[in-house]
């Protein structure tokens, strides 16, 4: 719907035509214009949209109150109504079209009010949603068992229901374009860093586009360096997780219908944290931190690792290895880099499959697939054993991962280091990985180097791979303060 013009007249028949008119009533029947009278001689209509809007609500906190009025007040009757009648814990007044449209759409009901140029908006929104569950994607052993939902006002009740502080902000405000989806960006005031608030507020008054719906929407039209796979955003589900990151010194967006927060800004060794880390114990959080960045890079080296070694450097195997590679290759028919590619793919297919395919079919198909066309392919001399259970290993690496993002983004490295290890050896990996490694360091996450806090070097509490010992006491961090011209 365009941007509006105009504002309401004081004939109230007039008014409600144009209202009627905007929102197209000869063929929309969700629109609801009940007239009704204030005391014996005003009129007035409330106006709202059917499975919006509670029927309850405006029962006993509109209708209901109106009707018991007796005698009107000669002065103004809309704020006599707002202050001493209606019963609704939130209204306000309104006189242009813009907003009483958007109050209408929103849920809101307005009450129109023959010989008044002004609306009354009660807040009645009673529309279904989805109730609090657990995580489906960010399973915790010890963490919190609730999930974000579709209902922006659920997801900021679960946020304050974790940070109980007087300086916790919860901004509302529009996504862009005349859709006006709401939009919220949570964050510590005092905590959070001036000059990322201003960052992030500037990249979203530029957008113009209806179509930020969802959070990894928005993260493609604020972000820069979009041609780099990493994300630039972190994604959750898990209030708890939004809420530390909150305490950190990070911003958080939350966007109506979206069951999923951006946490701004990120690095790399976020990327790599679990939601429980905290929870555990320092000895044993440690460990499986170092267990997961191992299995991180085994994903994306190994494989170009192995072809390097096989094409171009075999002496750098030994024996008893070299003459098994060479008997597991001795019916495939494919060269080795294409098969290794190729396994590469069936595997992100699988996966793919087993992701789309819903509940517990789902699984059967990544693990019986998995298991039934290596085997068959392996009978079938397409592929090699030690390439099979390379791809395997690469696969659970890639599946230690915590974020669903970085996970797929490590795949285009994965392909691309196969291609540079079979084109120059360990000397074309070593090229091809630097060109990576200078790429992430120029990358910026919203004015914030991606490669914080070792280049640049900043102080942080905990590293990546030692998870930091909680301290009683707190100690605030500078990794989050943008650098340089990125708004």
């Amino acid at each position: 719907m365009p941007a509006l013009s105009g504002h309401l007249k004081k004939r109230l028949d007039d008014n409600r035509r144009t209202i009627e008119t905007i929102f197209r009533s000869d063929i929309n029947t969700d629109l609801i214009c009940t007239p009704f009278r204030i005391g014996e001689d005003r009129r007035a209509l409330a106006v709202c949209l059917n499975g919006m809007a509670d029927e309850r609500k405006i029962g006993s906190a509109i209708l209901r109150p109106c009707h018991f009025v007796h005698e009107t007040p000669k002065g103004d009757l809309a704020a006599f109504l707002t202050e001493r009648v209606l019963t609704t814990a939130e209204t306000e007044r309104r006189s242009d079209l813009q907003s009483v449209t958007d109050a209408i759409s929103e849920g809101r009901t307005a009450i129109l009010i023959d010989g008044e140029a002004s609306a009354i908006l009660c807040d009645t929104r009673g529309y279904v949603s989805r109730a609090v569950e657990t995580p489906q994607n960010e399973m915790t052993i010890l963490g919190a068992k609730e999930a974000f939902t579709e209902n922006i006002r659920t997801n900021v009740t679960l946020l304050r229901r974790i940070l109980k502080r007087p300086d916790f902000v919860c901004a509302f405000r529009d996504a862009g374009g005349t859709n006006r989806t709401k939009l919220v960006l949570a964050y510590l005031d005092g905590v959070l860093q001036p000059a990322l608030l201003e960052t992030v507020r500037q990249r979203l008054d530029r957008i113009r586009t209806d179509d930020a719906l969802s959070i990894g929407r928005i993260e493609q039209l604020i972000e820069r360096d979009s041609y780099l796979p990493m994300p630039q955003m972190l994604k959750t589900e898990r209030p708890d997780r939004a809420a530390r990151a909150i305490l950190d010194g990070r911003l958080v967006l939350l966007v109506e219908g979206s069951p999923l927060a951006g946490v701004l800004p990120i690095t790399l060794s976020s990327l790599l944290e679990s939601g429980e880390d905290a929870d555990m114990r320092q000895p044993v959080g440690t460990v499986v931190r170092i267990v997961r960045v191992l299995g991180a890079g085994m994903s994306i080296g190994l494989p170009a690792y192995f072809l390097a070694l096989a094409l171009h450097h075999p002496g750098q195997l030994s024996g008893e290895i070299l003459e098994t590679v060479i008997a597991s290759r001795a019916m495939v028919f494919l060269p080795l880099s294409v098969e290794m590619i190729f396994l590469l793919a069936v595997f992100q297919l699988v996966r793919e499959a087993g992701l789309r395919v819903p509940g517990a079919i789902g699984q059967a198909i990544g693990i019986i697939g998995g298991l039934l066309l290596g085997q068959a392919a392996v009978s079938a001399n397409i592929v090699s054993t030690v390439v099979l259970i390379i791809v395997a290993l690469t696969g659970l690496g890639n599946f230690a991962i915590p974020d669903y993002s970085a996970q797929v983004a490590t795949a285009y490295y994965r392909i691309l280091l196969c291609l540079a290890a079979t084109a120059g050896g360990l000397l074309g990996l070593a090229a091809v990985g630097l060109v990576s490694l200078a790429a992430l360091c120029a990358m910026k996450s919203f004015g914030v180097p991606f490669l914080t806090p070792f280049a640049p070097v900043t102080f942080r509490r905990g590293g990546l791979l030692v998870r930091a010992r909680l301290q009683n006491r707190s100690a605030s961090s500078d990794w989050s303060n943008p650098t340089g011209r990125d708004a």
